[in-house]
């Protein structure tokens, strides 16, 4: 029953009427009423699924402005990165965080959620739990960004681009990023993603000066194996290919297209994942320093753009 469950819903999510936010709150659905029968195996093809789904939406960019974004990303990148981790180690003292766990969920709102803390608990010697407690606060709070941000974007009259841009700032993972520009339009999810995969890029000097500088004890059983995001070498490669061979642009369109739906089935996956006994180790302490954490960097960002200081 449960297998024929989960096969019927991530099928539906393969059908065009069905948006992102719907197949993430759908796979939770299904997580939570009904269990995930193939729970490694989701998890798994969730990651390798993201990473296809982002390359083919590459197909779908001009590089040219995929490079005009991420330039002129550069320098509020920096300034974003530094106050998020600022903050986040600020609150983890306050809240009387375990140190490890403080760190990787700032390292996680700072640049690209999952990915920046499976880098950093890597530089870090991080413990399992430390892991599953840091990607349960980033799970939970990645979910809810995918259904308020949208909505909210709209409240406030946010154009295609600012949209993309508070997105890529505020959201923690690229498939929430994604998914939320995703519903907002065309332009909104060009510039989501180049900000985006502009941003994950600084996953390499952080966690190297983490493993230079941070204090960490032995190398820890079940530490987390550091991932490289390679993904974003094929978005380049395929938004080049389209923008400088015009032939290709038409299997391009079809490519980028395939990616979207990709994507929808991937957060289904990835919304299949929660589970009730995830929800419970998050506890109350790091939970309340990821929220306020994003709702910090949420409402700066989204105040800067309003403001005309983030463009």
């Amino acid at each position: 029953m449960n297998e024929a469950v989960f096969w019927l819903a991530a099928a539906g999510c393969l059908l065009p009427q069905v948006s992102a936010g719907a197949a993430l709150v759908l796979g939770i659905a299904v997580a939570l009423a009904f269990g995930n029968p193939y729970a490694k195996q989701s998890k798994a093809a969730s990651a390798k699924l993201l990473a296809w789904s982002v390359m083919a939406l590459g197909a779908g960019m001009n590089l040219l402005a995929v490079a005009r974004v991420g330039l002129q990303g550069f320098g509020y990148t920096i300034v974003g990165i530094a106050a998020t981790l600022a903050l986040g180690l600020l609150l983890a003292r306050l809240l009387k965080v375990e140190r490890h766990i403080g760190l990787l969920i700032s390292v996680g709102t700072a640049i690209c959620g999952g990915s920046a803390i499976a880098a950093a608990a890597a530089a870090i010697r991080a413990k399992s739990h430390q892991i599953s407690v840091a990607l349960a606060t980033v799970f939970c709070l990645n979910a809810a960004a995918l259904l308020i941000f949208p909505p909210l974007g709209r409240h406030f009259g946010l154009a295609e681009r600012a949209f993309g841009l508070w997105s890529a700032l505020a959201i923690h993972d690229t498939s929430s990023v994604v998914g939320s520009a995703l519903q907002y339009g065309p332009q909104a999810l060009e510039v989501a993603a180049t900000v985006k995969l502009a941003r994950a890029l600084w996953i390499v000097p952080v966690t190297f000066a983490l493993g230079l500088f941070w204090p960490h004890a032995e190398p820890a059983e079940g530490a987390a194996k550091a991932k490289k995001p390679w993904f974003i070498l094929g978005f380049l490669a395929a938004a080049a290919l389209v923008t400088f061979v015009p032939e290709l642009k038409a299997a391009g369109a079809f490519v980028s297209s395939a990616g979207k739906r990709a994507l929808v089935l991937t957060l289904f996956l990835i919304g299949s994942g929660l589970s009730r006994s995830a929800v419970k180790e998050v506890g109350w302490r790091p939970f309340a320093q990821g929220i306020v954490l994003w709702l910090l960097v949420g409402t700066g960002a989204l105040s800067a753009i309003l403001a005309g200081w983030v463009r």
